[in-house]
């Protein structure tokens, strides 16, 4: 009975611990208003490395948008679930994009062509953005391996900051389930 009792209580502090580090606050706050920035086309209309702005150029539609360390496969598997929605919500004029922060974005750039390529990510742009702590005023947690956000008419309505641990297919079914709330 003690040994089982053990064993229930160390499950019961994993599952605690994973729920704790699934909850990284980062990005702006719900309600936040988007600021502008501009990040580097990899795989977009603008894919000739043109520098621009996907906030601006989306303006009050509804968006998603993925802020990531690293393009790993769960990152791309994250991507291409967002991809679908947007796909199946161009009527409601859904867009999103994804940014690869990195101190060397022209090195980071080929990991995007190679992710958008094997997982057929073609409805989202993947950009970089110069600098690991993201854009100004954007509050991206030096925690968090992955920020998901999502706004329309320019205010937030999902923040939520990962690390590559919590970023699995459960999480990724709750992220794309929350789109509903930028959707009409």
């Amino acid at each position: 009975m003690k040994k089982c009792f053990a064993a229930c209580a160390v499950a019961l502090i994993a599952s605690v611990g994973s729920l704790i580090a699934a909850e990284i606050q980062s990005g702006l706050e719900k309600g936040s208003r988007v600021p502008a920035f501009n990040v580097k086309d990899v795989t977009g209309p603008n894919k000739d490395g043109e520098e621009l702005c996907y906030r601006c150029r989306y303006g009050n539609q509804p968006v998603v948008s993925i802020f990531a360390k690293e393009m790993t496969d769960e990152v791309a598997q994250l991507s291409k679930e967002l991809d679908n929605v947007v796909a199946k919500n161009r009527d409601q004029k859904m867009a999103g994009f994804v940014v690869l922060l990195s101190d060397d974005p022209e090195k980071a750039a080929p990991a995007l062509t190679a992710a958008a390529a094997k997982h057929k990510i073609q409805q989202m742009p993947l950009t970089t953005f110069n600098g690991i702590s993201g854009p100004d005023g954007y509050k991206i947690n030096t925690k968090a391996d992955v920020t998901v956000m999502m706004w329309v008419e320019g205010k937030v309505k999902v923040s939520q900051g990962l690390s590559k641990s919590d970023l699995n297919k459960d999480t990724i079914a709750k992220l794309v389930s929350e789109t509903k709330t930028i959707l009409d």
